[in-house]
């Protein structure tokens, strides 16, 4: 609460300073997003930027971590309260607008903002029942990151194949430690590994969207969870019961991530950034290869927008918040002050603007990811009801079932079935 009171008294005070004009063309909007200090300041001042170039304009912010995030805003959208503009996610579309009418059609202001500078295919995905949802500000992807001075130690290359990665865990046990792992993944993370390999094996989505039901039988789930076991036991990744210990904040915040006990993650490339700035010099993370099956056709990558920019369904200023929208991801002021904060923008003139300026590298790990990522066999589309926020949080309790002991793994795999079944069911309804 404090860090929306503080933007919107930096609004406030931006507004006084602001060109006199008259109180009826005067439109006060408010933002919301989520995200680290680093973007709450680049979003400040990218607005501050906007408010000179539109004095008749007051943009009030609100902005958070991610945690309650969703929370908040789901209370906003049910009471017809939300912001003007909002960050949104991905898998919140399904949450919110599954006729396609939870937020404005921005197709409705394509005369303000430019979506010429928008792959058709990228705003596609974000298009429900032909009413365009929000504006993709980058794609990501989750990749693998490596900490090379732990994997030096370690004497081992980085690993190509699955079999490569599955060797690593006890060459890291028995030369550097009990305590020393190849990678780190939150649940979360765990659930698109897992799922990656599934795709690569079977080639089958995890969920099928036309009969409303996950793909796996009863005993590819069980296959899911024992893939689970396998990583934990072969001591690639500590078990969740091990990386609670370390307490609730963030992961790179951890100490055995700063140290380097932990030698690489599988994360977004769109926020591996802060990931790396927190390892003890003069470690730093670097980008791995992609393990793929033997005959895989498709790589099973959860590739899919970062974020997005929408407009609120309720907003009585919906030209002006297109204004903010376009300024941010379109105009140079703009996206030079945002650079990469929010991933490799999608906007061409975004790329190009950046590209230009020396803040989009090839050999960045976030660009390098990206590139990766776009290079990888892709075939089959990832459903956004895959990545319900339920379905991950019903995946985290069922991984304590096994680290904690309550349940093996096959009785896991059949509650796990059971609930995400129920949970899905009710999200497509």
């Amino acid at each position: 609460m404090k860090k929306v009171l503080i933007g919107a008294a930096i609004s406030a005070t931006l507004g006084m300073c602001a060109v006199p004009a008259t109180a009826a063309d005067n439109v006060d909007l408010r933002m919301s997003w989520w995200g680290g200090n680093g973007r709450h300041q680049v979003t400040l001042k990218a607005l501050e930027e906007f408010h000179k170039q539109h004095p008749d304009i007051t943009v009030k912010s609100e902005y958070t971590g991610w945690d309650g995030h969703l929370s908040r805003l789901t209370t906003q959208i049910a009471g017809g309260t939300e912001p003007d503009v909002m960050q949104t996610n991905w898998n919140w579309l399904p949450i919110f607008s599954k006729n396609g009418e939870g937020f404005y059609d921005l197709n409705q202001v394509k005369d303000i903002i430019d979506l010429s500078q928008f792959d058709a295919k990228e705003l596609q995905t974000t298009t429900i029942n032909g009413k365009l949802n929000g504006i993709p500000i980058s794609v990501t992807a989750r990749v693998f990151y490596f900490n090379d001075e732990q994997w030096k130690k370690a004497g081992v290359s980085f690993p190509k194949t699955w079999d490569e990665l599955m060797a690593a865990g006890k060459t890291f046990e028995s030369k550097l430690g009990k305590q020393y792992y190849p990678v780190v993944l939150e649940h979360q993370d765990t659930l698109a590994l897992l799922n990656s390999y599934m795709v690569q094996k079977y080639n089958i989505p995890a969920v099928d969207e036309k009969t409303k039901k996950f793909s796996y039988s009863k005993e590819q789930w069980v296959e899911f969870f024992q893939m689970y076991k396998k990583l934990v036991d072969s001591h690639v990744m500590p078990d969740s019961k091990y990386y609670a210990s370390f307490g609730k904040s963030n992961m790179y915040e951890m100490k055995p991530w700063i140290e380097g006990e932990w030698g690489g993650t599988y994360m977004w490339n769109s926020t591996i950034t802060k990931y790396s700035d927190n390892l003890k010099p003069p470690a730093k993370l670097v980008l791995g290869d992609y393990p793929m099956l033997p005959g895989a056709t498709d790589a099973g990558l959860f590739f899919k927008p970062a974020q997005m920019l929408s407009i609120g369904k309720s907003t009585k200023h919906p030209k002006e918040a297109a204004q903010v929208i376009n300024f941010l991801l379109n105009s140079k002021e703009g996206v030079q002050t945002l650079g990469l904060e929010r991933g490799v923008p999608l906007s061409k003139a975004a790329v190009e603007t950046l590209t230009a300026s020396g803040v989009i590298k090839e050999e960045d790990p976030a660009v390098a990811g990206l590139r990766l990522a776009q290079s990888l066999p892709a075939k089959l589309s990832v459903s956004p009801y895959f990545d319900d926020p339920q379905i991950v949080a019903q995946f985290g309790t069922a991984i304590q079932y096994i680290d904690y002991g309550q349940k093996t793994v096959e009785e896991t795999a059949t509650d796990f079935q059971r609930q995400a079944e129920r949970i899905l069911k009710r999200a497509m309804r």
